[in-house]
């Protein structure tokens, strides 16, 4: 049985992991890949995954271009969130735009990131 609660965010930093942790308002798993991923880790990583809503976040950059590449041709099932290429990381982009992405994907944020202002 499908564990429907069950989201899983891939990020690539620590930095990105606490990003998106403070702006989450719902039980979420956050792997890092720090960076780019061999095979036989990504594989690894798949299986675990197999059951789950995975969402992939990372940099508008060549580097996370890179791994949202392989995670297409690896793991087709992966939904994609992008931040807007003008904030370039998922580190250094305001709350509120980290909030819209997740909202936008159904996943439930602190209403306060949601607020203009």
């Amino acid at each position: 049985m499908m564990d429907e609660n069950h989201k899983v965010i891939i990020v690539e930093g620590s930095s990105d992991k606490k990003k998106v942790q403070a702006v989450l308002n719902e039980p979420v798993e956050i792997i890092c890949t720090n960076g780019t991923i061999g095979v036989s880790k990504l594989d690894e990583l798949i299986d675990s995954l197999f059951d789950k809503d995975v969402y992939i976040l990372v940099d508008a950059d060549a580097s996370g271009e890179k791994l949202r590449k392989q995670f297409k041709r690896e793991f087709p099932e992966a939904n994609h969130l992008y931040i807007d290429r003008m904030y370039r990381e998922v580190a250094t982009a305001p709350e509120n735009h980290l909030a819209t992405v997740l909202i936008g994907a159904n996943i439930d944020v602190h209403a306060e990131y949601l607020e203009k202002g």
